[in-house]
């Protein structure tokens, strides 16, 4: 029988993860072929990579091109029947990519397979839901974690196995997003072409969360200006144009207001994230890149 991490190529992505990076890789190690993608690390992130794995293949990116870009990268040299994306603050349990397998053998209509994801003490991380247009009409999340494996309309993109031949089929993520939402685009057009996406109950992951990135006000910023930016991105995408202009203006207001308040309150807090929306906003519906 195979060994089911012959089937797969780990793509990593990085953007000065010099302090998680490492056990990553090593949990990731026994892959076919194990490709990091390097966001412009100012720090010794590629170093780091070189001196655990070896053997894995390094993209060095001049600059950041967002999370999306970076992985298209990746599964673009890949080779092999499965691609698992993994975040570089996520570390797989040993079993957890032969059980990812293994039911993608059992369910060969699912293109994208996910793991529970539990943070480090255990705790169990909402990372499956419905579809980003039906998530408002049910209010805050009040379900408990799924016992069984489940369909999902979406899986969160820190750790998918993905098939590559539906990816070859559908294309990767949205080359116009440069972070947040690439993964909720990239679901759906999964679901439109017909195929199932999974979260397993026992295949298991260990993540920690935003720890890929440095706390930086300046990475703050980039955070909140790409959500409102990416947002409003789909939202024209998938159900027109003017349908994002609604959301965007009374959000251009509210943000802007709320910015204006918090500049005296929380300038460094609230007052950057909402400074930041306003601005990703305006940036779209000023017609402007995400970068």
């Amino acid at each position: 029988m195979t060994d089911p991490w012959a089937r797969v190529t780990v793509v990593v992505v990085t953007h000065f993860a010099r302090a998680v990076i490492e056990p990553c890789l090593r949990a990731a190690a026994p892959a076919a072929r194990v490709i990091v993608v390097d966001n412009a690390s100012g720090d010794d992130t590629r170093e780091i990579v070189g001196a655990t794995l070896p053997g894995a293949t390094i993209i060095a990116n001049a600059i950041g091109v967002g999370y999306g870009n970076a992985a298209n990268q990746g599964l673009a040299a890949a080779e092999t029947e499965f691609v698992l994306l993994l975040n570089p603050d996520a570390v797989l349990a040993p079993d957890a990519v032969p059980l990812l397998v293994a039911a993608g053998d059992r369910w060969p209509d699912a293109a994208v397979l996910a793991p529970t994801l539990r943070a480090p003490d255990g705790s169990w991380e909402v990372s499956h839901d419905v579809g980003l247009f039906a998530r408002a009409a049910l209010g805050p999340r009040t379900d408990s974690e799924p016992t069984g494996d489940i369909c999902a309309d979406y899986v969160s993109g820190a750790v998918m196995l993905v098939r590559r031949s539906v990816y070859q089929r559908i294309g990767g993520f949205d080359p116009a997003i440069f972070l947040y939402y690439e993964d909720d685009d990239f679901c759906m057009r999964v679901r439109q072409a017909g195929h199932a996406i999974i979260r397993l109950a026992d295949a298991v992951a260990s993540h920690l969360g935003g720890g890929s990135i440095p706390a930086t006000a300046e990475k703050k910023r980039e955070k909140f200006f790409a959500m409102a930016w990416s947002r409003l991105h789909v939202e024209a995408k998938w159900r027109g144009r003017g349908a994002a202009w609604r959301i965007g203006l009374a959000a251009l207001v509210r943000h802007g207001v709320k910015a204006a308040g918090y500049a005296v309150t929380d300038p460094a807090g609230k007052g950057l994230r909402d400074a930041a929306r306003f601005r990703g906003t305006l940036a779209w519906l000023s017609g402007r890149p995400s970068r």
